[in-house]
């Protein structure tokens, strides 16, 4: 189980996760998601109270449109192997930050 946080303003790098699947609630904050899986493409606002699951092999980004952080409480199943896990891919945004 992780927290995460984006600022306000920000947008994440693209990433694929090689072997884990997540489940995602939001606890704060206002943005979006998107997810690619197989060709499929959506894009997802996210707030506080709504749950996102990212399956293995999902591509996914997130941006923070608000004034507030945009933070989310996530699971990962199996658990977390380690490093090599995030690939880093493209997005439809361009990214703000560094790290995932």
């Amino acid at each position: 189980m992780a927290h995460f946080e984006l600022a306000a303003g920000k947008t994440s790098r693209g990433i694929v996760h090689r072997t884990v699947e997540e489940i995602w609630f939001f606890i704060s904050g206002q943005g979006e998601m998107w997810r690619e899986q197989e060709g499929q493409a959506q894009i997802v606002e996210v707030y506080p109270g709504v749950c996102i699951t990212i399956p293995q092999g999902t591509r996914f980004q997130f941006r923070c449109l608000g004034h507030d952080s945009l933070e989310a409480v996530g699971v990962t199943m199996p658990p977390w192997p380690g490093d090599g896990e995030a690939l880093f891919v493209e997005g439809p945004w361009q990214p703000t930050v560094e790290g995932p």
